[in-house]
């Protein structure tokens, strides 16, 4: 009889010393828990006051805020586990795990995801700007982590993921206040070059959009047969690129035709089936 009350004793003293041990556990658990938030609250509150934060673009920023976030509370999720008693190697060898194994299942994506990352922090181009890459060309309509949106002349709609951008080469017509317009134009080598070019500066200068300064130039910049090439150069607003393209290929031909000046006869050309 008193050897089976000293095993009660003993079995309830244990029972008192896990429960106050586990007591004392989860205590210092909701402690760390709640120095954690406060410090993980003042970590972001800083963070969002480091000036290239605050260059940011507002996307990006508020996602680079979300994943510094998630790794801090991933951090005190750990830290709190370990305190309960939790093997800290079997709780690391679990997460990494699982981040291996959605990193598989998400490879695309996530590539996309950095590449949308690496876009909206460095910026090579912005939303409005006229972008050209792997024979896509459009305005750029909208950026977000995954995809770019593209709008063409033809009002079509083109979505391109974000690691494709990052991964090729990408010209940004736009990013440059001034823009030059550059055409090129065919005479016939009887024609005097100085009466050529004067023609086609004229025609220039009627351009309003056109500018003075950087100068035009009208230049022979290689031959055809019986004729030779003129480049015609001319500097101008990127808004009004296309007002100044667009005339200058009318106007040009036309005063050179009002001029009497002649062109070289176009080769004849067959196509072979």
């Amino acid at each position: 009889m008193e050897q089976e009350l000293s095993s009660i004793g003993r079995m309830t003293q244990n029972l008192i010393d896990s429960g106050t041990d586990l007591g004392l556990r989860i205590l210092v658990a909701i402690v760390i828990y709640i120095i954690g938030r406060i410090l993980i609250s003042w970590i972001l509150k800083a963070l969002s006051k480091i000036k290239s934060m605050v260059r940011m673009d507002e996307t990006a920023r508020i996602y680079v805020r979300n994943i510094i976030k998630a790794v801090l509370y991933t951090a005190l999720f750990v830290t709190i586990v370990a305190e309960l008693g939790v093997p800290i190697s079997s709780m690391v060898a679990i997460l990494a795990a699982a981040g291996a194994a959605i990193g598989l299942a998400l490879q695309g994506a996530l590539s996309n995801f950095a590449g949308g990352l690496m876009l909206l922090i460095f910026r090579p181009f912005s939303v409005g700007d006229y972008i050209e890459s792997g024979g896509n060309k459009g305005f750029v309509k909208s950026i977000s982590l995954v995809y770019t949106v593209i709008r063409t002349f033809d009002n079509r709609i083109i979505m391109i993921p974000n690691g494709t951008l990052m991964n090729s080469v990408v010209t940004n017509t736009t990013a440059s206040d001034l823009r030059r317009v550059d055409l090129s134009f065919d005479i016939s080598a009887s024609e005097p070059g100085d009466r050529v070019r004067e023609i086609m500066l004229e025609a220039v200068h009627e351009n309003e959009k056109a500018l003075r300064e950087p100068e035009p130039v009208v230049a022979a910049t290689g031959s055809v047969t019986d004729g030779i090439t003129y480049a015609v150069r001319v500097w101008t607003a990127t808004d009004d690129y296309w007002d100044v393209y667009e005339p200058l290929m009318e106007a040009i031909p036309a005063a050179l035709n009002k001029a009497g000046i002649k062109r070289p006869a176009a080769p004849v050309r067959i196509d072979r089936q």
